[in-house]
């Protein structure tokens, strides 16, 4: 169930919404006179919804581009190839 305070929580109980943020890795949502205002979370839990959106946008990238071309390659081919980039980046000493 969704964290919701009063924006004036932020100002006069801070430490309180900070302890929910990060031990629930939930955001708390703020309200201006009962209506939406701001949304506080973790930094951690903004890191992780970061990486997430990146993760599901790269997906979305890659199934565009699937849609555009018949190529498909094996769990081998694509496994082969990045063992061959690691190699060779290890022997330039880039790893």
């Amino acid at each position: 169930m969704p964290k919701i305070r009063p924006v004036s929580d932020l100002r006069n109980n801070f430490a309180d919404i900070s302890k929910i943020v990060h031990e629930t890795s939930e955001p708390v949502f703020l309200t201006k006179n009962g209506y939406g205002d701001m949304v506080v979370m973790s930094y951690e839990a903004y890191e992780k919804l970061q990486f997430e959106s990146e993760v599901y946008f790269k997906l979305k990238e890659a199934e565009m581009q699937a849609k555009q071309s018949n190529q498909r390659f094996s769990h081998k081919e694509v496994f082969d190839s990045l063992r061959q980039t690691l190699r060779e980046k290890a022997e330039n000493g880039n790893v």
